[in-house]
């Protein structure tokens, strides 16, 4: 009796490639910012590898924003690119900058960068602190 041997068939589910999906910024900057961060940023020496952008406890209201150029990001850091500039932004920052926006303002009495937070629920009369 003669035997025959099927010939086994491949698996023909496509593979998935690994794609990195970049997670949605919890904070965007506008044009008009990421252009003043690029510039203040080529001005120093050495170039750093990004921004920082936080919440610390402190102020008027109990937190205030923070920015500061760094030259690599923390361990537990989130790292996300606008138009080439990096920004670190650590896991305990993430929760209260969700949905915020940075804007670079110049005006007659003032210049500097704004934040806008649809999760504050109160500032304080000097504008630079917050609660949430």
């Amino acid at each position: 009796m003669a035997s025959t041997t099927t010939p086994a068939t491949p698996n023909t589910t496509p593979a998935t490639p690994n794609v990195e999906t970049t997670p949605k910024a919890p904070v965007s900057l506008t044009p008009t910012a990421v252009g003043k961060v690029k510039e203040i940023m080529s001005q120093q020496n050495p170039v750093p590898a990004g921004l920082r952008i936080g919440v610390v406890g402190g102020g008027c209201s109990g937190f205030s924003y923070s920015m500061s150029f760094e030259n690599a990001p923390g361990m537990m850091d989130k790292v996300y690119n606008f138009d080439g500039v990096k920004v670190f932004v650590d896991a305990t920052s993430v929760m209260y900058l969700n949905g915020c926006v940075v804007d670079y303002i110049e005006t007659l009495e003032a210049a500097g960068f704004k934040f806008e937070n649809p999760n504050v629920k109160s500032t304080c009369g000097c504008g630079s602190s917050f609660s949430v």
